[in-house]
C-alpha cells in the first residue's frame, strides 16, 4: 500500500458494492445511450431513503425511489459503485439545516413543505458515468469514465443505485484507488480545500514555509488538511489526543500538542506565531486561538463551525441570514483592527478541486485510501461498513430485507 494512501476520519462510510445492471445500447442518429433493460424501465431504484426527519428509525431501504433524470444539459448520471456517509447525513437525518437546503432546492418557495421528501443520504460517491447531459463535452467526460465526487447537501445523495450531478462537481476517479477507496475521499477533501484555499487563500506555490496550525487535527477534514499542506511544504502544528499523535505525526504533523495533557494555549502560546489557524473545535477557543497569529502579516483564522444552519433552522432562513451576517461581520471588523482576518469556512462542491487532489493521489503526493476496519453489515450480501480507527459505537437498526444500519 502506498506510504501515504491513508485518510483517518471521525466518520462510518456506507459503502454499497453494487452490481452493475444489465443494460443494453439503442442507437438513434448515430448516438448512442445506454439503458437498463429491466422491467422498469429505469423509472425506479434501490435506495435508502427517509420520509421524515428523526432517528435511525427514520431510515428505510426501498426497490422504488424515483430514477434520477437530467434536467439541465451539463448534468451526469452515475452509477454507483462506492458511497460514503458524512456526519453532515446524520446530522440531517434529524433535520439539520432543513430550512436551508429547502431554499436551495426551491428558491422561489413553489413546492409544498416536505417535498424534498423521500430523501436519499449520502456525499461521497464513486462510480461510473452512465449518461451525459447535451452539453457535456467527451473530452471531460463520457459514458464509461469512473469518476468520483463530494455531493452537495441539498441534492439526494450517493445511498442509491444512480445519482445525477452537475459535471462541474464532479471528477474522474484517481487511477491508483479502487471505487471502495476513493468513496472515503471527495467529501473531506473539498471541505478541506473550501477551508485552506478559498477562504485561507494557500495554494501550492505560496504555502512553502507557512507556518500552520490544525485544532482538533484527527478527524476527517484535519487528517486530509495535514497531508495537502505537508505536500506543499508548510510547517503543520496540531492539537489533539494523546491517542492520536502517533497518526498524525505519521501523517507528517511536525508537531503535536496533546489537549488530553491539560489546556493547549499556554503551549501554543509558547511556540512561534501562526499564518492560518483551522479551528475543527469552535466555542471559547477562538477567544484565545486569534492571539496565536501573527498581526498585520495577513494571517488569518478560519473556523469551520459555524451557527449558520442553526441561525436559519432556529429563526428562519430571512431572520436567520440576517443574524449570520451580522455575526460575521461582527466578529470580521473585531478582528480586523488587531491585525488578523477571521473567517467562516464551509464546504464547496468543487470538481476543480478534486482534479486536482486526483492528480496529487496518483502522484503520491495526498491521501489516497482509508486506514479503515472493514465490517460486514449485519444479514447484508452487498454492502459493507467502513469504520474509522478508534470509533466504538457499532449498534444496529436492522432494516427491511435485513439489513443493518449503524446509529452514528
Amino acid at each position: 500500500m502506498h506510504p501515504l494512501r491513508r485518510l483517518a476520519c471521525s466518520r462510518w462510510s456506507f459503502l454499497l458494492n453494487i452490481r452493475a445492471p444489465s443494460v443494453k445500447t439503442f442507437s438513434h442518429k448515430s448516438q448512442k445511450r445506454q439503458f437498463n433493460t429491466s422491467s422498469s424501465h429505469m423509472t425506479i431504484m434501490p435506495a435508502w431513503v427517509i420520509d421524515r426527519y428523526g432517528s435511525n428509525s427514520v431510515l428505510r431501504y426501498t426497490k422504488n425511489a424515483a430514477f434520477p433524470i437530467i434536467n439541465y444539459p451539463n448534468e451526469v448520471i452515475i452509477q454507483v459503485h462506492a458511497a460514503g456517509l458524512n456526519p453532515i447525513d446524520v446530522s440531517m437525518r434529524g433535520g439539520y439545516g432543513a430550512a436551508s437546503m429547502a431554499m436551495k432546492r426551491d428558491p422561489l418557495n413553489v413546492k409544498q413543505s416536505g417535498s424534498e421528501f423521500p430523501l436519499i443520504l449520502g456525499r461521497d460517491v464513486s462510480g461510473v458515468i452512465m449518461e451525459c447531459g447535451l452539453d457535456v463535452a467527451p473530452v471531460y467526460f463520457k459514458e464509461g469514465d469512473e469518476v468520483w465526487a463530494a455531493i452537495p447537501p441539498w441534492k439526494q445523495g450517493s445511498l442509491a443505485e444512480f445519482v445525477v450531478l452537475s459535471a462541474n462537481e464532479v471528477s474522474k476517479k484517481p487511477k491508483c484507488l479502487s471505487h471502495t477507496e476513493a468513496a472515503a475521499i471527495p467529501y473531506v477533501a473539498a471541505t478541506a480545500w473550501s477551508a485552506l484555499v478559498n477562504t485561507g487563500g494557500l495554494t501550492m506555490d505560496n504555502c512553502a514555509k507557512k507556518r500552520i496550525l490544525i485544532l482538533g487535527g484527527s478527524g476527517g477534514v484535519r487528517t486530509f488538511s495535514i497531508q495537502m499542506l505537508k505536500a506543499w511544504g508548510a510547517h503543520v502544528t496540531v492539537t489533539c489526543s494523546q491517542n492520536a499523535e502517533r497518526l498524525v505525526r505519521g501523517l507528517g504533523a511536525d508537531h503535536v500538542v496533546d489537549y488530553t495533557a491539560g489546556p493547549v494555549e499556554g503551549p501554543l502560546r509558547a511556540l512561534e506565531k501562526f499564518d492560518l489557524v483551522l479551528d475543527n473545535v469552535g466555542g471559547a477557543t477562538e477567544s484565545w486561538a486569534l492571539g496565536l497569529l501573527k498581526p498585520w502579516c495577513g494571517a488569518k483564522y478560519v473556523t469551520l463551525v459555524t451557527p449558520f444552519l442553526q441561525n436559519t433552522d432556529r429563526l428562519g432562513v430571512a431572520d436567520g441570514m440576517l443574524q449570520t451576517g451580522v455575526t460575521v461581520a461582527a466578529k470580521a471588523l473585531k478582528h480586523l483592527t488587531k491585525g488578523v482576518h477571521y473567517r467562516w469556512g464551509m464546504f464547496a462542491p468543487n470538481g476543480l478541486a478534486l482534479d486536482d487532489i486526483s492528480e496529487m493521489v496518483d502522484a503520491g503526493k495526498a491521501p489516497g485510501s482509508t486506514n479503515q476496519e472493514v465490517i460486514k453489515a449485519p444479514g447484508s450480501t452487498n454492502q459493507e461498513v467502513i469504520k474509522a480507527p478508534g470509533s466504538t459505537n457499532q449498534e444496529w437498526i436492522k432494516a427491511p430485507g435485513g439489513v443493518g444500519w449503524p446509529e452514528l
